[in-house]
């Protein structure tokens, strides 16, 4: 499974990227499951959110949802906080 996120908005308006592939990782059932529970609880489109505040969009595979601070579900916020500080 291929997930990436990309980070808008922000203070700075700074665009930040990364993607991770689960396969042959060891926690790769764990983000899995995050994955799935992030992408039930996402939107189609842009989500409102609070100025100077992030906007997330991922994509798992080849399905795409958008969330928003402060608004984020825990799995969307654990994968989010993942894929940024382990993908590439």
């Amino acid at each position: 499974m291929r997930i990436q996120v990309i980070r808008s908005g922000g203070f700075a308006g700074i665009e930040r990227r990364a993607a991770l592939d689960t396969a042959g990782r060891p926690d790769a059932f764990r983000l899995h499951a995050l994955a799935r529970d992030a992408l039930a609880a996402g939107g189609e489109g842009p989500q409102p959110g609070v100025p100077d505040g992030f906007h997330y969009e991922i994509t798992v595979d080849a399905r795409t949802v958008h969330c928003a601070d402060p608004h984020l579900t825990e799995a969307q916020h654990e994968l989010i906080r993942t894929v940024l500080k382990e993908g590439t």
